[in-house]
C-alpha cells in the first residue's frame, strides 16, 4: 500500500472509529471507507474493510447497520467474518443482525447459508433477523442458480447490490398494478415480494417517465405491511429513487411515533436525500429530540445530508487531501 493510500486510510478510520466526532463526519468518513473498500480486491481494499469493521466497537446502532450495509456492498469476501460475528451476536442490536444478514446475502456468501437457515428457524431470535436471514438465504440460492445466469433483467439506474433483484423481464412485462398486487401479497416469499419491489423502483427512475408517479404510489401502499422489515425497506428505496411524490408517505411515517424505529429512521434518512424538496429540512428538525436515539441520530445525518444536496457537492463523503492529490 502506498504511503499516501494508508495515511488516508488511517484517518478516515479514526474518524469513524472516534465517539468524540461528530456523526455526520463519521458517515462522511464511513462512505469514503466503502468507495476504497468496493475497489479491486488486495491490500488497500482490505485495509479499507478493516476501518469500517473497526466501527462496530460504537454504541450507536445507526453507525453499526449503516457499517454492515456498506460493508455487504463491497463485493469483497474479506468482509464475511466481520458481519457474521455481528449476526451470531445475540447481544447485538436486532437492527444491526439484520444488516448483517442481509449484507452477507448482498455478497451471495455460501458459507453462511447453514447459519442463516438455522436462524430462520429459530423462534428465539427476533423477526426481523429471521425475515432477512429468509431472504438473503434465497437471494444466495438464487445467486448461485442457472435463473441468475439467464433471466433477462431491466437494466437499473441503480448501483446498488440489493436483498433481491428486480423481476425478469418477459414478453409482457407486469403492468404496475400487477406488480403492486405481488408486492402486497404477504401469501408469496418475501424474496418474490422483493423482487416487484425493486422492479416498481425501477420503473420510478428517471423520475419524469410516465410510470415513476404510479411506481412511488405503489410502493407507498407497503408502509400497511405487517412487517417492519418490509415497510423499512420501502423507506430505503426511497431514498434511493429521491422522488418528490414520496415525500408524504415518508412524512407520515416519520410523524408516526407508533412506527418501529427502524422504520421511522429509514425514513428520516429518505428524507434527508430529498432535501432540496420544501418543507424537508423544517419536518426533519421536529424530531431532533425524538425520543429514539436511533431516530434522532438518522435526523443529524439527514440534515447533512439535506445540506450536501444544497450545495451540490460531487459525492456524500470526507475526502481527506491525499487522495484528492
Amino acid at each position: 500500500m502506498s504511503s499516501t493510500l494508508d495515511s488516508t486510510i488511517a484517518t478516515l478510520r479514526k474518524d469513524l472509529a472516534s465517539e468524540d466526532v461528530a456523526l455526520a463526519r463519521r458517515f462522511r468518513a464511513l462512505f469514503s471507507l466503502k468507495h476504497l473498500a468496493s475497489q479491486t480486491p488486495g491490500p488497500n481494499a482490505t485495509a479499507a474493510i478493516q476501518a469500517i469493521a473497526a466501527g462496530f466497537a460504537s454504541p450507536s446502532a445507526l453507525l453499526k447497520h449503516e457499517l454492515a450495509y456498506c460493508l455487504g456492498q463491497t463485493k469483497n469476501p474479506v468482509a464475511v467474518p466481520f458481519l457474521r460475528e455481528v449476526l451470531e451476536n445475540k447481544q447485538e442490536d436486532a437492527m444491526c443482525r439484520h444488516e448483517a444478514a442481509e449484507a452477507l446475502g448482498a455478497l451471495a456468501d455460501q458459507s453462511s447459508l447453514q447459519l442463516m437457515i438455522e436462524m430462520k428457524d429459530d423462534e428465539e431470535e427476533p423477526v426481523v433477523v429471521r425475515e432477512t436471514c429468509e431472504i438473503a438465504i434465497d437471494r444466495i440460492r438464487w445467486a448461485q442458480s442457472d435463473a441468475q445466469r439467464t433471466e433477462n433483467l431491466r437494466p437499473s439506474d441503480f448501483a446498488s447490490i440489493d436483498p433481491a433483484p428486480p423481476m425478469a423481464l418477459t414478453s409482457e412485462t407486469p403492468s404496475i398494478p400487477h406488480l403492486q398486487k405481488t408486492l402486497l401479497d404477504t401469501s408469496l416469499p418475501l424474496f418474490q415480494r422483493y423482487r416487484a419491489m425493486f422492479t416498481l423502483r425501477d420503473l420510478a427512475s428517471p423520475p419524469d417517465i410516465p410510470t415513476a408517479v404510479p411506481a412511488v404510489d405503489a410502493l407507498a401502499s407497503g408502509f400497511t405491511d405487517p412487517s417492519a422489515l418490509f415497510r423499512h425497506e420501502v423507506a430505503f428505496v426511497f431514498g434511493q429513487l429521491t422522488h418528490p411524490a414520496s415525500i408524504p408517505a415518508l412524512s407520515r411515517v416519520l410523524e408516526n411515533r407508533a412506527e418501529e424505529s427502524m422504520v421511522r429512521h429509514e425514513a428520516a434518512e429518505a428524507l434527508g436525500s430529498l432535501g432540496e424538496e420544501p418543507g424537508v429540512e423544517d419536518l426533519l428538525r421536529r424530531f431532533l429530540d425524538d425520543p429514539e436515539q436511533v431516530v434522532r441520530e438518522s435526523v443529524i445525518v439527514a440534515l447533512d445530508m439535506a445540506e450536501y444536496e444544497k450545495n451540490g457537492e460531487m459525492e456524500y463523503a470526507t475526502i481527506p487531501e491525499p487522495i484528492a492529490a
